[in-house]
């Protein structure tokens, strides 16, 4: 018997219609299902393949702030997608925590309304040991942005930049 990948996942929520709204227009998933009375929305990142990856339900008792959640990844299929999402979240005003290169992957560490870290990323075929992360500057060409990659996994120094 083994685990063969993540089927989905789910957050409790505060306010169902601001999360909704942030994961359909911001990040782009599409609502599958959804229930009003119950207060729950299924949403898919590819729905002709996957009725759904991710839940949203009414309900969440946490306090603001608190820690429930370490992360959910939103694999992307470009550089160019990382770098698009770069400059929605700017446009938008979403908390940016970190951009990112962890040698195998390219990515956008950020909050949604009710403070869950999420990121967008894109896997690089390349075995890095973990954790590995250093800062990108992706206001740059895709090209700028993989050269800066290369450079990072090539030079000295502590591999790690913890986030604050």
């Amino acid at each position: 018997m083994t685990i063969t990948g993540l089927g989905h996942t789910g957050f409790w929520v505060h306010d169902l219609d601001a999360m909704r709204d942030f994961y359909t227009r911001v990040l782009g998933l599409t609502v599958t299902d959804e229930d009003e009375e119950l207060g729950i929305v299924f949403l898919s990142s590819c729905p002709e393949q996957e009725h759904h990856e991710f839940v949203l339900q009414r309900g969440r008792t946490a306090h603001d702030g608190a820690k429930l959640t370490h992360q959910v990844s939103w694999r992307v299929d470009s550089l160019e997608s990382v770098i698009e999402f770069h400059h929605r979240f700017r446009a938008e005003g979403i908390e940016v925590q970190q951009e990112v290169t962890h040698g195998n992957a390219i990515g956008i560490y950020f909050f949604d309304p009710e403070g869950n870290r999420n990121e967008v990323y894109l896997r690089v075929e390349r075995d890095v040991r973990q954790p590995f992360r250093k800062t990108l500057n992706l206001d740059q060409e895709p090209a700028d942005v993989m050269a800066d990659v290369e450079r990072l996994l090539t030079e000295g120094g502590p591999a790690y930049q913890p986030v604050q």
